[in-house]
């Protein structure tokens, strides 16, 4: 009888050593669903920090600004690296995610380009402002264009809000379009003559450009579009996923950001509202 209690014992310990008790088996899992650029070359960068943390960190890379959300919402993924606060936000309101937001890991400044003017005195009557669909970068883009005076805002709209009907003063008779996919805005600047195109930061990297230098107008660090990783409520307090912000928010990740993108993207070593 002894015997046999011994060697069920033995069993046991061999079935929990073999579930995880130590080594490679105590890792976590996670899944983040992030863009290519800027937001998932951070998190290959993370990853063996999270490594010897214990954390297995899989990265699912996105090209539009929908799915990742999308993914969120079902489980696909369990957190979203890929959109600014005010994106979010106004994807909560107007979808109805239960979601929040871990941090703020960076700014990417937005930037408007011209192949054709390169100074602002030289924006044309009527020269068309190309924009992506996206409403809550409709502000922002409002913004860069009145911080240089080609148009003037109502004073009552708060300008991250502000639309084209917002507009009280357009001196040089601008025009609008905005029912373009933000990836597409790169080819754009490269095909369309006499126009100015808001571009993303991490789409302007992806063709090559570099905002600092080629940007005819470009967003300071002041931006309020801080860059998120966004998680359902219920997830808010998950030790794991507050593991990755914090990783995000180490000196080695906020180093690599400045030296890898030479204030392309700004890293923010907070958390933000």
């Amino acid at each position: 009888m002894k015997k046999g209690l011994a060697f069920v014992s033995l069993l046991l310990v061999v079935l929990l050593a073999a579930c995880g008790g130590s080594g490679s088996g105590d890792n976590t899992e996670i899944k983040v669903g992030a863009s290519s650029t800027p937001h998932a070359q951070i998190l290959e960068e993370a990853k063996p920090i999270l490594e010897e943390k214990g954390i297995t960190l899989t990265i699912e890379e996105y090209q539009d600004y929908v799915l990742p959300n999308e993914d969120l919402s079902n489980g696909e993924i369990d957190a979203n690296y890929f959109q600014h606060i005010p994106y979010l936000k106004g994807q909560i309101e107007d979808i109805g995610y239960d979601f929040t937001h871990l941090g703020g890991i960076h700014i990417e400044p937005m930037g408007i380009y011209s192949k054709d003017f390169n100074s602002i005195d030289e924006v044309a009557e009527g020269t068309e402002v190309l924009m992506s669909r996206s409403v809550a970068d409709h502000g922002r883009v409002l913004g860069l264009l009145e911080r240089e005076g080609l148009i003037k805002l109502a004073e009552d709209v708060e300008t991250v809000n502000a639309t084209t009907d917002d507009i009280v003063e357009n001196p040089k008779n601008l025009t609008f379009s905005y029912d373009y996919d933000a990836a597409t805005l790169p080819n754009l600047y490269e095909t369309e003559e006499n126009t100015l195109v808001a571009i993303n930061t991490n789409y302007a990297i992806g063709a090559n450009l570099n905002p600092s230098e080629d940007a005819l107008i470009l967003e300071g660090n002041e931006s309020p579009y801080v860059n998120v990783v966004a998680v359902k409520k219920e997830n808010k307090d998950n030790e794991t996923l507050n593991t990755l912000v914090d990783v995000l928010h180490s000196e080695e990740i906020q180093s690599f950001i400045k030296e890898e993108f030479n204030g392309a993207v700004v890293p923010v070593d907070g958390k933000s509202e």
